[in-house]
């Protein structure tokens, strides 16, 4: 798990390199395209059916997917590495309170005062001029915006899944969420696309490299260990992402970021912790296919 949350790390590091002049789509893209390869031939070794039953489900759960994907990689490149992942991180609460609207999950009193505790956590990191004063704002609210969207995303496709996984290969929910990525940044990567320099082209390619490798590792290590303990592990990846960013970009957290981002992880943990429920068995996947039933969208 803690090799997971490292390769990820890494590949947010890449993206806000890579996303320094190269505009948002085309990275998501070209990700999405080295991702289609890896999915499809997994798919094809295992023998699935790329189709689905479900295909239109399939394709939303995709949608759903690429929002998530586009949102976190605009707030990597435009908020410091550490605060746009503990953002990213509370995408427990939102998975909570979407599975208690459509998947009918009761939610206790202890959990609702955990999702507010999140919340304010991300008031804390992003500091609003209009709560806490005009010199106390440090980050683009704009930005925060479209990390905490990406958050939503991801947990509305984590609630896709869980739906999904009672009828669909996992093998399958990974091949249309990579196979709609492609064609839906295709249009904004026309509008303003840069052709890559080779720099960039090797960090496009450690991005693909890190992101399959972090699903592997994510994978492997939520077989290994009971989910609770295992997923309290995957959140060192805050910690990398503030190694990261004060090494290559001199981002240093302060004591609000600090606050904030300990009241979200504390909470967002002890939440995935009180509101874990058994996935519905999906059709027997090998070991590289059960990361579709995880929540990462990444």
């Amino acid at each position: 798990m803690v090799l997971g949350a490292f390769f990820f790390s890494v590949m947010t590091l890449f993206v806000k390199m890579a996303g320094a002049r190269l505009p948002n789509q085309e990275i998501v893209l070209i990700r999405g395209v080295l991702t289609l390869a890896f999915s499809w031939m997994m798919v094809r070794r295992a023998g699935v059916n790329m189709r689905g039953s479900r295909p239109i489900m399939l394709m939303l759960r995709g949608l759903f997917g690429f929002a998530a994907l586009s949102c976190l990689y605009y707030a990597v490149v435009h908020l410091p590495l550490a605060d746009a992942t503990v953002l990213q991180y509370t995408n427990p609460v939102w998975t909570a309170l979407l599975a208690a609207w459509f998947l009918k999950e009761r939610m206790r009193a202890i959990e609702v005062l955990l999702v507010l505790c999140s919340l304010v956590g991300v008031v804390v990191i992003a500091r609003p001029s209009f709560l806490f004063g005009s010199e106390s704002a440090r980050l683009d609210l704009f930005a925060v915006g479209v990390a905490l969207s990406g958050a939503m995303m991801s947990a509305a496709a984590y609630v896709m899944v869980r739906k999904l996984s009672r009828t669909e290969h996992p093998l399958t929910i990974i091949y249309y969420f990579t196979l709609v990525t492609v064609p839906a940044a295709v249009p904004g990567t026309i509008a303003v696309a840069v052709w890559p320099t080779a720099r960039e082209w090797l960090l496009l390619l450690g991005i693909g490299m890190a992101a399959q490798a972090g699903q592997v590792y994510l994978t492997r290590g939520l077989q290994l260990e009971p989910a609770g303990r295992a997923t309290g592990a995957a959140y060192m990846q805050v910690v990398f992402a503030a190694i990261w960013g004060g090494v290559f970009f001199r981002e240093l957290p302060d004591a609000w970021v600090i606050l904030g981002a300990s009241i979200i992880l504390g909470s967002t943990l002890l939440l995935g912790r009180l509101h874990a429920g058994p996935v519905p068995p999906a059709p027997a996947a090998d070991d590289a296919g059960s990361e579709a039933i995880q929540s990462n969208s990444r």
